[in-house]
């Protein structure tokens, strides 16, 4: 009788308080990846998606025991975080260099998931690494904010959604991206505007011209803008190089030159977070008047322009994509203002907010 009674009991309990599901995903590669609770305690492939994670949680930092350095935050952001979250520089490094991380480290974190970056995926050490991480029982999790970005990182921002317990909030990132992402492709395919030529200069500097663009990344934006990448004909992966002489006789209709804070020590262009509107005119003047692209007809009809190179690896992207539809057709778009997107997403997504200078052009 005192059994029969306690098996009713458990039953009638197990009614109230259901058991918790586990939580599984499919991620970037199409692999299963299971937890059996929202992940708090992860280690992140490349830091800088300390910020990805900021659009989609209140305080990121809480979350992340572990980071490799390669890929890390530019320091203006890793300042704005220390400054709101000092316990980021409890994060332990668990690798540094190029497409190494450390098994040890991050086995002895005991992390209840690992992020990985697709840009991993085909790299033997990293396998390796990956396989032994695994063998500890720590599920391991590929995201893509970079390869292909449009096609991958409202996936990837979801599968980090469902993973962590902010599945709502990634929603409604991905409302906001897709709504503006569909205006500026839309608008393009009810019109006939021809596409013009465009020159995508990649960590710019007048010296040893010129690195580029072939597929994905920056070139997916150039297509989704309404341009045509001109060095996809010579550049067959991400990124390629071709000579100031190719430059200047492929003439493109647009000359765009990223930049970022880690091309002043080389005398490039100057751009991003922690940037003046100042300091980075004087970079980008001193790169377009230099011998050889003063000569370009892009500069000399005020269709010279530059974007911060870090658009490059999370979702605000959007905000160049925008910026670029609108500086390659400025008729047809000129009800888009990209900078107010980046502030709605500094102001309703992340939490924190960084002063900078994200594009400027020479127009008249």
């Amino acid at each position: 009788m005192l059994l029969r009674c306690l098996a009713a009991f458990l039953a009638c309990a197990s009614l109230g308080f259901p058991a918790l599901a586990d939580i599984t995903v499919t991620d970037i590669l199409d692999r299963s990846v299971t937890l059996s609770e929202p992940a708090d305690r992860i280690v992140l492939g490349e830091g800088r998606h300390l910020s990805v994670l900021g659009l989609i949680h209140d305080d990121p930092v809480s979350l992340v025991a572990g980071w490799r350095l390669e890929r890390s935050l530019d320091e203006p952001t890793l300042a704005a975080y220390r400054a709101k979250f000092p316990a980021i520089d409890a994060i332990r490094t668990v690798g540094g260099g190029a497409r190494s991380i450390s098994a040890e480290s991050v086995i002895a974190l005991r992390p209840d998931l690992l992020v990985m970056s697709l840009m991993d995926a085909n790299d033997p050490a990293m396998q390796r690494a990956r396989e032994q991480i695994e063998a500890a029982g720590i599920p391991v999790a590929y995201v893509d904010f970079f390869s292909h970005p449009q096609e991958n990182s409202i996936p990837s921002l979801r599968i980090l959604g469902r993973l962590t317990g902010a599945e709502d909030r990634a929603e409604e990132f991905a409302q906001f991206y897709q709504e503006r992402l569909d205006r500026v492709r839309d608008r393009l395919a009810a019109s006939d505007a021809p596409r013009p030529g465009v020159f995508f200069h990649v960590h710019a500097a007048a010296r040893d011209c010129c690195s580029t663009v072939g597929q994905g990344v920056f070139h997916d934006f150039i297509d989704t803008a309404g341009g045509q990448n001109l060095a996809a004909r010579v550049a067959s992966g991400v990124q390629g190089n071709v000579s100031l002489e190719y430059l200047i006789g492929a003439d493109p209709d647009f000359y765009v030159a990223t930049g970022g804070t880690h091309m002043a020590a080389r005398g490039g262009l100057v751009l991003g977070s922690g940037v003046d509107a100042d300091q980075a005119r004087q970079s980008f003047d001193a790169l377009i008047g230099a011998p050889g692209f003063n000569a370009l007809s892009a500069v000399r009809n005020g269709q010279a322009a530059g974007v911060w190179h870090l658009f490059n690896d999370s979702p605000i992207h959007i905000a160049l994509i925008e910026y670029l539809a609108k500086t390659f057709h400025p008729d047809l778009f000129a009800d888009l203002d990209p900078a107010a997107t980046l502030a709605e997403i500094q102001t309703r997504f992340s939490p924190v907010a960084v002063d900078g200078t994200w594009w400027i052009d020479n127009r008249q």
